[in-house]
């Protein structure tokens, strides 16, 4: 019997939560400022990121965000020349970024906290001397604000997780040294979610 009704106060749970679920498509862009981690004599580059999200809201606390972007990232880096003068290149790495994040409202209200992974694709890069790895995963987190016509303002930090040139690291004395090479991305953008019934 105890069964029966801990499996009935499941099924009236999950009827009652499947009932409040909201789901909202949407559209997501703005601003990169990217980086890579452990080179020397780089500088941030800036461009830009655009997508598509699906709005999965559960309650006015919570909702989860899968979301596809196409993302250009990299950096700001520089050749040298035997005379010793140098040049300012922008290397680029292009990602199709497939990711979900979770959303936490406060109060319910328009302000939240996001936090969530995000596998990151390669399409493109324009490195000659090398050849990044065709993948990375990372940890996105930050902060937002929903206006009550969908409409958001939201800045992110992603945090890539993968050496994204996948090879071991020698110094001058020829000890074994391993500094790994990593994406980071500061967003800043905007998306807004279509009204669902």
């Amino acid at each position: 019997m105890r069964k029966i009704v801990v499996i009935a106060f499941v099924l009236f749970i999950g009827i009652n939560a499947q009932a409040q679920v909201r789901v909202s498509p949407g559209l997501r862009g703005g601003l990169n400022v990217s980086t890579l981690t452990n080179i020397d004599d780089n500088n941030s580059k800036t461009d830009f990121y655009v997508g598509g999200l699906i709005d999965i809201r559960f309650n006015k606390f919570f909702s989860l965000q899968p979301e596809i972007t196409y993302s250009r990232q990299g950096d700001e880096g520089r050749e040298y020349f035997n005379d010793g003068s140098y040049r300012n290149i922008n290397y680029e790495l292009n990602y199709i970024t497939l990711g979900a994040v979770a959303k936490f409202n406060f109060n319910g209200g328009g302000f939240h906290l996001l936090a969530g992974p995000s596998l990151d694709l390669k399409v493109g890069d324009n490195y000659i001397n090398s050849n990044p790895e065709d993948f990375d995963l990372a940890i996105v987190g930050g902060i937002g604000y929903t206006l009550p016509n969908g409409l958001t303002f939201e800045a992110r930090i992603k945090q890539g997780l993968v050496d994204i040139y996948g090879y071991d690291y020698y110094n001058n004395d020829g000890y074994y040294t391993h500094d790994a090479v990593l994406n980071q991305v500061f967003q800043i953008g905007i998306s807004y979610k279509f009204k669902t019934r």
